[in-house]
């Protein structure tokens, strides 16, 4: 079992690749795949979200990771089943890559079964409720000083709102909004944001756009504390605590949006944060 922190997603991938975190994934087989296409609009918004997932299972695991609209096509799903989680780990497709990573590492380790986890339960009710609950569930990671700019690489506007009630000021960056709720500019600049941080929070999706790698040592260079949130990767970005990431809110499928029913997402803090 590894116990050196990787220090990019090439490195992570090789480590698993060579048994560095449990069996070699070639012995381990993907039994289902699931490309899902989804749009939210939240009651009160104008914003409409447009999500795309693919989903391997590999025994009592599933991996994830959403995917910008035309990076992968749903036939994808037809032959993928059967497997190795080897061959998709080193599949050409950046999604495929990391949704095998986040099954196989959420496999040998499971979020429910890790002793560092804090278990927070998303109660039963509406997707508003549910919304309501994970987003104060990661807000609850920040700790910030008052006037702290907070670069926020993945808008979501209660994190917009959760910053500032905690005194910090919110740097947006999204490639695909222009405007957070209130009228905020966002930019698509995410050096710029960077260079004006104080804290940085950043959606798991950045480790399929390779902006995941960029963060975290941008991070790690300037001491900066890093809260990631993911549903994309969130066993694949929790490899990183003590390695950039100082916080993170680890939500495995089904993700809220997907059930009414109560679940469960984990919380984690670096030991040296």
């Amino acid at each position: 079992m590894s116990t050196t922190p990787p220090q990019s997603v090439p490195e992570l991938q090789q480590a698993v690749l060579d048994g560095a975190f449990g069996p070699l994934p070639g012995e381990l087989t993907v039994t289902s795949a699931f490309w899902v296409h989804h749009t939210t609009r939240l009651a009160g918004s104008q914003v409409t979200y447009r999500n795309q997932y693919v989903l391997l299972r590999s025994g009592d695991s599933f991996g994830a990771c959403s995917f910008e609209a035309g990076d992968l096509a749903p036939d994808f799903c037809a032959e993928a089943s059967g497997h190795s989680l080897d061959t998709l780990i080193r599949h050409e497709s950046a999604p495929v890559r990391i949704a095998a990573l986040d099954a196989y590492l959420g496999r040998v380790r499971p979020h429910r079964d890790a002793e560092d986890a804090e278990a927070v339960t998303l109660p039963t009710g509406t997707p508003e409720v549910r919304a309501e609950a994970r987003d104060a569930a990661v807000a609850g990671l920040l700790d910030i000083a008052p006037e702290a700019k907070v670069a926020l690489i993945g808008v979501v506007n209660p994190l917009v709102a959760a910053i500032r009630e905690r005194g910090g000021v919110p740097l947006p960056c999204d490639f695909n909004l222009r405007t957070t709720h209130w009228g905020d500019p966002v930019t698509d600049d995410m050096d710029q944001v960077l260079a004006e941080a104080d804290a940085v929070v950043a959606t798991g999706m950045t480790l399929v756009n390779g902006s995941f790698d960029r963060i975290v040592a941008h991070c790690r260079e300037q001491d900066l504390p890093l809260v990631v949130y993911a549903q994309s990767g969130s066993a694949v970005a929790r490899a990183f605590l003590d390695a950039g990431v100082t916080a993170l809110s680890a939500e495995p499928f089904p993700f809220s949006q997907f059930s009414a029913d109560a679940t469960t997402l984990y919380r984690y803090r670096a030991a040296r944060a």
